[in-house]
């Protein structure tokens, strides 16, 4: 089998081609190694499996991604801008990166000689600021009013930032090109993806930012009242359900998934993951607070009942669990982190 992993050295990416490289499948990771931390994981990648290719590649580039796609059995499509608020800053590079990087994927498999089974991996952010839903709060943090229990699939589209617009552009397009052109496409639209090898800041990846701030002794600044609410997924269930729907492609062909911890694995960001975060790691950690940043939910927790329903998949993951297991890995590669944190600054 031949895999195609766009943004194969990300976060999810990395840990997408160590999975599909120990199954024997011949892994290409394209990426242009921008994000922080990258080329981090692509050295590691290259340590643990020294057949794996790297190609050095933007979305953005038509005839780059084709080429790359010439003879694959499966792309997930990763690579992305994944940030509103960098977005807001420079929407025309967040759309060419994730609207147009996402119809150069699709162009590229529609035209292949045995088209592939495509992934392409969206947000929950497509739903908007869901402020039509009543909402109450509660001690520790927001709660849907009525015994709503999440997001189903659905639930119209109001995509509201740039961020929304570009994601869900791709995320539109993947589900057009399965039905007019018969390509075996899948949506994901995750929720709060964390874990190891996540080199995470303020604004994307906020448990891993709020932990690496912690042990790092950097500041750490909540914005609103700190009781939003989020499902956070661990990656390793996330690959369990790429996995999952692949082998029941048949039935998942065409259709969107809100992958996401659900009810049982939601967190309020800091009212609720602080005493956690300073439980495994044995700190108090000060923080400030700040205005509420717009379009922020106060509460987003997907239904994943869909995905159970068509491939038998749940998280099984607890967040107590997956902290405890990133904040190691964090612990561990520390030095790495900082360096990288100061090549920023």
């Amino acid at each position: 089998m031949r895999v195609l992993i766009t943004g194969g050295a990300g976060f999810i990416g990395s840990h997408m081609s160590t999975y599909w490289a120990e199954q024997g499948a011949d892994v290409i990771v394209f990426d242009n190694l921008t994000r922080r931390g990258a080329k981090h994981n692509l050295d590691a990648l290259r340590e643990k499996f020294p057949t794996l290719t790297h190609i050095m590649g933007d979305v953005r580039n038509f005839d780059a991604v084709s080429t790359a796609m010439q003879g694959v059995d499966l792309v997930l499509h990763l690579a992305g801008q994944v940030a509103v608020t960098t977005s807001v800053v420079n929407p025309r590079s967040d759309f060419e990166i994730n609207a147009l990087g996402t119809l150069n994927v699709l162009e590229a498999v529609r035209l292949s000689k045995n088209p592939p089974i495509l992934f392409n991996f969206s947000t929950n952010k497509v739903y908007g600021h869901l402020d039509y839903l009543p909402v109450v709060e509660q001690e520790t943090r927001y709660a849907f009013d009525h015994n709503l229990k999440g997001i189903t699939e659905d639930y119209p589209l109001d995509f509201h930032s740039p961020y929304g617009c570009s994601k869900g552009t791709g995320d539109q397009y993947v589900r057009d090109y399965a039905r007019i052109y018969g390509l075996r496409n899948v949506v994901f639209r995750m929720s709060c993806i964390y874990g190891p090898r996540q080199f995470g800041i303020e604004d994307q990846g906020w448990l891993a930012h709020f932990v690496i701030s912690a042990l790092l002794d950097r500041p750490i600044t909540i914005y609103g009242n700190g009781k939003q609410v989020r499902d956070v997924l661990f990656v390793a269930d996330l690959v369990r359900a790429v996995a999952s729907a692949v082998q029941n492609i048949d039935h998942t062909a065409g259709n969107i998934y809100n992958i996401g911890g659900g009810l049982d694995n939601s967190l309020a960001v800091w009212t609720e993951f602080a005493p956690l975060l300073e439980e495994i790691s044995g700190l108090r950690i000060p923080v400030r607070y700040s205005e509420w940043r717009p379009g922020d939910q106060k509460i987003y927790i997907s239904d994943t009942g869909r995905a159970f329903q068509d491939f038998g998949w749940q998280p099984t993951i607890s967040p107590r669990e997956g902290v405890r297991r990133m904040t190691e890995w964090i612990q561990e590669n520390l030095g790495t982190i900082q360096s990288y944190l100061a090549a920023s600054s």
